[in-house]
């Protein structure tokens, strides 16, 4: 079938129009069923092809090659069937493709075409265009000819408005959108009130920033102007919010514009803004605080119909896109607490800039999680401000995309372009992107289209690197003033009004601005509350934390571990590990490492505390030493004994995360975040893994207490061992965490028994004092016959922030070995296979906070002069002896020769070769034990 065939099936169907007798039977019955189809329906939903005849799909009409058939109604029906399909093509392109021709840019500079929607690329004439047309068969456009049809189509998708959905593969999805923007020409007919309150924002947003830049000359503030439509956008995103029951809202965004967002969205008192510039009273900040576009605020949004909704916006460092994840987990816990199942009551608002979008590898982790069932929020609406620069990047030079937004087409959600210099586009915008994310509980972005007026800050000059886009802006005037002139054109409001507007946010500015210089200063720090409020940071506090459990309890516990459904076929070869922990249970056997981990989860399950784990693996366990969700070998259903404990036990979840380190730990410390009182805990599948993370730890993890006075109990377990796996499977560099170590702002701590374990989790959560927990756990050592605890321990003991030597007492040893970890059974298998009976051996459990007088305490009754070498599997640059040294070693020094014994300095922490491995541990061994 070629186009010389489509002309001889036309030339037949003509004659058979003038005279069905005229051509064979074969094609007469088939001109006759086509004409039946035809007349039904020409057209599929969504602008899909229909399967009609070869003649239907001659992009010319044959009638106007040849004439007329001398019947108007005839000619008409043979236009109709060979135009449909074209026509049909021609409106999926612009469903499809009519963002390409949208004005986007409001600078003009992006120039947009898509010949796919010019007609006369289908063979459709301009005299076509005017033809009456039936266009009942076409969902949701209606006109009576095709030029009509064609006007509305460019209202709708052609405009201000750029809709991308026609990637997603659920037909009732695309339905909707079609239906929602094809029958209002993406076009919200705005009351008089509403038009007045977007322009009542955008004086707001405009008038601030005008403001701060005349009184703070120089002074950074990251300024919106350029995307002052922003703040009518959230302005309205909340309000439809309210409408749809929400009752919280958490939102996360970079520097740009978050001084006017906390002023007029959030509603901080401008004052306080203003002693931010000022800065008063230095001496509170010394060596803490962070900069005023850093910092989060929380506050309470009163909708027009006076629903109330709770905001919290994020602290957020200039790593820009990693706040992502953190208020997603935040939105995730709020959901729970609330018992929010349906994922309605709190939402995610995440406001980010175009170049940061496409650049940075978290945002792919952020949509990722989206859909995920342990990360589930039921649909965040990103907001991209889309500068159409990054600092002095191009996106020529930024982007391999035609837009920052494409990353997002992973996901099966709309994407909106709109241009953010028409104020009612942005409106129908946010409208529809909230409806949606009501309707089907999914992500929705919104690319709002603008520019930045005075560059990357205030301080810059954008005209070296960008002189045509600033020629440009320089020319523009604000987006306020620009619809100012649009409602008074239409008489919305007249030129007196809008000065009225301005002049009162003006003269309350200028109020507030007095008041900074006038008024005692306050430091507006807000204060732990709500949840919070029983929980405390600072020092860690000297006294002892009861973790003790009843025996009795504590076995019935681990019995009930190990206890299945009817039926249940779990793996053979878990059936011996079962039967070990019911011995364990009963006292038989000690306790090993897994069994001490489930152990405590049981008992802080059963005493109120939920938990909630995630990380690669978790469920089994990198190692497969958890098991903590089984799988049925026959129909392959799970079960989480933990789960079934008793009728009142808490929550617990624990969910294998997808393969991501950042997003995934961001997440977690947001959940953290706004769950102080249960468990929040990722484990990383080798130690080694969390620098992908870095950021998360070094910028909230580490100094958050510092910086913005938040406090988590979120744990990181940190798989840590040299075993001769290889440099990426052996280090969770401690070294980094003890360098990260301040003010008591994270505990590292490195049990080496399953009773420290059992207790060190359960202080975690039963003691009020929260701080980040760096565990670093084992992995040869979780079936090492000596890495064992009597049950008795367990339950009645405590944890120890150092372990002394029970065998050999210091006041008769020759010599004290310290050490931190797995080393220790090696240290402990060579002197006893050496019969060594003077060399004690010390670990320190808890290396940071640790005080100077504990460790001398620990020490104590040593004799002078007795050698001390400290011991690590680590190279010496790395390791907790850098740690050990700088912070200890001249106390130590003062009694005792203090020396370290470790692998040379090194640049990667550890051999490739297995061999060369074992060499190098010997050797360790060997210079620990040397010249007794």
């Amino acid at each position: 079938m070629n186009s010389y065939s489509l002309d001889y099936i036309d030339d037949l169907y003509v004659q058979y129009v003038r005279d069905p007798s005229s051509v064979s039977d074969t094609w007469r019955q088939y001109f006759e069923q086509f004409l039946v189809v035809s007349n039904k329906s020409s057209f599929k939903k969504n602008g899909d092809v229909t399967s009609g005849s070869a003649a239907a799909g001659n992009a010319t009409a044959a009638v106007d090659r040849r004439g007329s058939t001398g019947n108007e109604t005839t000619d008409q029906a043979i236009w109709m069937s060979r135009i449909q399909d074209r026509v049909n093509q021609l409106v999926r392109e612009y469903r499809v493709r009519g963002h390409l021709a949208a004005q986007l840019d409001p600078l003009g500079i992006l120039k947009s075409d898509s010949p796919e929607l010019s007609p006369q690329l289908y063979g459709i004439s301009d005299q076509d265009l005017e033809r009456p047309l039936d266009s009942s068969a076409l969902e949701n456009v209606s006109g009576s000819t095709l030029h009509a049809i064609l006007t509305k189509l460019q209202n709708t998708y052609c405009r201000s408005i750029g809709a991308q959905f026609m990637h997603i593969d659920n037909r009732n999805i695309r339905d909707w959108l079609q239906k929602r923007m094809e029958t209002t020409e993406n076009r919200l007919e705005l009351s008089h009130q509403v038009q007045r309150r977007i322009y009542a924002r955008l004086a707001d947003a405009s008038i601030f920033e005008e403001f701060v830049r005349r009184k703070f000359v120089g002074a950074k503030t990251f300024s919106l102007e350029g995307a002052e439509s922003l703040i009518p956008m959230l302005d309205l995103a909340l309000e439809k919010a309210g409408q749809h029951q929400v009752k919280e809202v958490v939102m996360g965004m970079a520097h740009r514009g978050r001084l006017n967002v906390m002023a007029n969205i959030l509603k901080k008192r401008a004052m306080n803004i203003f002693w931010s510039f000022d800065d008063p009273d230095p001496e509170l900040s010394r060596g803490g605080g962070d900069v005023r576009y850093h910092l989060g605020y929380s506050s309470d949004w009163v909708t027009a119909t006076g629903d109330k909704i709770h905001i919290s916006l994020c602290f957020n460092p200039s790593h820009l896109e990693y706040v992502n994840t953190v208020a997603l987990g935040r939105c995730r816990c709020k959901q729970d607490y609330r018992k929010d199942t349906k994922r309605s009551e709190v939402m995610t608002i995440l406001i980010h800039g175009d170049a940061a979008f496409a650049g940075e590898g978290v945002v792919q982790e952020t949509l990722n999680l989206s859909e995920l069932e342990g990360y589930r929020t039921g649909g965040t609406l990103h907001i991209v401000i889309n500068n159409q620069v990054g600092f002095t990047t191009e996106p020529r030079q930024g982007r391999s995309t035609t837009y920052a937004t494409d990353i997002a087409k992973m996901l099966q959600i709309p994407i909106f372009h709109v241009n953010g210099e028409d104020p009612e586009a942005v409106a129908q915008v946010v409208s529809l992107a909230m409806d949606f994310r009501k309707e089907f509980h999914r992500d929705v972005v919104i690319d709002l289209y603008a520019y930045r007026r005075w560059g990357h800050n205030e301080g810059d000059e954008p005209r070296f690197t960008q002189p045509r886009m600033y020629s440009e802006i320089d020319r523009r005037a604000s987006v306020r003033e620009q619809y100012l002139n649009r409602l008074v054109e239409i008489g919305e409001i007249s030129v007196e009004e809008g000065e009225e507007i301005q002049q009162k946010r003006t003269e309350k500015l200028e109020s507030e601005f007095e008041a900074s210089k006038n008024e005692p200063f306050v430091p507006d720090t807000q204060t732990l509350a709500a949840n919070w409020s029983v929980y405390y940071g600072g020092l860690e506090p000297s006294e002892t934390t009861d973790t003790t459990v009843d025996q009795t309890k504590l076995s019935e516990l681990l019995d009930s571990l190990t206890r299945l459904p009817e039926g249940f076929a779990a793996n053979k070869k878990l059936k011996r590990p079962m039967a070990l922990r019911r011995e364990m249970a009963q006292g038989k056997k000690p306790l090993d490492w897994a069994s001490a981990e489930a152990a405590a989860f049981a008992t802080l399950l059963t005493e109120g505390y939920p938990i909630r784990m995630t990380g690669q693996d978790v469920q089994r366990g990198t190692f497969s030493h958890r098991h903590a969700v089984l799988h049925d070998t026959k129909n392959g259903e799970t079960y989480m004994p933990l789960a079934h404990l008793s009728d009142d036990q808490a929550s617990v979840e624990l969910y294998n995360s997808p393969l991501s380190e950042a997003g995934v730990l961001g997440f977690e410390y947001g959940y953290s975040l706004d769950r102080p009182d249960g468990l929040c805990a990722w484990e990383a599948q080798f130690g080694d893994f969390w620098n992908c993370a870095q950021v998360i730890v070094d910028q909230f993890i580490a100094s958050a207490e510092d910086k913005w006075n938040r406090l988590s109990g979120l744990v990181m377990l940190l798989p840590h061992g040299f075993e001769g796996q290889g440099p990426e499977h052996c280090s969770a560099r401690i070294e980094r965490f003890l360098a990260m170590s301040a003010e008591h702002n994270i505990q590292v701590v490195q049990p080496t028994t399953p009773a420290q374990l059992f207790h060190l989790l359960r202080r975690q959560v039963l003691r009020k004092w929260r701080k980040p927990l760096i565990l670093l756990s084992p992995k040869s050592l979780l079936r090492h016959p000596l890495v064992v605890s009597p049950i008795e321990e367990v339950a009645g003991g405590q944890f120890h922030k150092i372990l002394g030597d029970d065998q050999i007492p210091l006041a008769t040893c020759k010599r004290l070995l310290m050490c931190t970890g797995k080393i220790y059974y090696d240290l402990l298998e060579a002197r006893e296979s050496r019969e060594i009976k003077d060399v004690a051996i010390m670990r320190i459990e808890q290396l940071y906070p640790l005080q100077a007088e504990t460790l001398t305490a620990a020490i104590d009754g040593l004799p002078a002069g007795t050698d001390i070498r400290w011991v690590q599997d680590e190279p010496t640059n790395m390791g907790a002896w850098p740690y050990i040294k700088l912070n200890f070693g001249d106390m130590v020094a003062e009694k005792h020769k203090f020396t370290v014994i470790s692998r040379d300095e090194s640049a990667s922490p550890s051999t490739g070769s297995m061999a060369a491995h074992k060499i190098e541990q010997a050797e360790l061994i060997d210079a620990a034990f040397a010249d007794l």
